[in-house]
């Protein structure tokens, strides 16, 4: 019995997964995730936020390698301003060893992240929030005790040099929330590995 309620949660995660997802204006649901330091984690426990900056990553991906100083830097910049960095892994460590919780916590602990890192281990929030690549980003808003989503996609237009990013989406989205200006660019395609679903 207990095996076809696995199976059956499987076969709903991954439908949800190639469902499309949020969309700009959909209300985000709240976790609650174990984070690198065994404790969980939720949205509602930052209790000072303005909305926050959810990054769907993880430790293998070169791209996520590429991206993880901008990611530490978009913490340091934006979280004092009210929207924290929340990292979450999502990927199936039984296909990618290396994104296991224990090698989470040894990264986080190596690169002293000042951000939470979530383990997504049944994948059921990736799969809700729409993530389908490392990295994925999702801006939130706080409105009224929701969460809306504001801006989906990648975090800057050049994966391989920050400094050659002329586009630098995410910053350019949270200082218009800031500013209380609407988002000018609220999509992009994320560009990163794919998230690996447990099969």
């Amino acid at each position: 019995m207990k095996k076809i309620i696995v199976i059956i949660l499987t076969v709903f995660i991954h439908s949800l997964a190639f469902a499309g997802g949020y969309e700009i204006g959909s209300e985000a649901r709240d976790f609650s995730l174990v984070n690198v330091d065994g404790s969980k984690v939720s949205l509602a426990k930052f209790k000072n936020a303005k909305g926050y900056i959810v990054v769907f990553t993880c430790n293998h991906c070169p791209f996520s390698q590429a991206y993880e100083q901008r990611i530490m830097d978009l913490d340091k910049k934006y979280a004092s301003k009210g929207y924290p960095v929340i990292a979450i892994n999502s990927n199936d460590a039984t296909i990618v060893p290396e994104d296991s919780y224990e090698h989470m916590v040894q990264l986080a602990a190596e690169k002293k992240y000042s951000f939470p890192y979530l383990y997504d281990e049944t994948q059921e929030i990736a799969a809700t929030y729409g993530a389908t690549k490392t990295p994925h980003v999702f801006i939130l808003q706080k409105e009224n005790s929701k969460n809306i989503v504001k801006y989906i996609g990648a975090i800057d237009n050049n994966t391989d040099d920050a400094t050659l990013a002329d586009k630098k989406y995410i910053e350019g989205a949270v200082d218009a929330l800031l500013a209380g200006k609407k988002v000018v660019i609220t999509e992009t395609k994320a560009i990163g590995c794919s998230i690996k679903w447990k099969k």
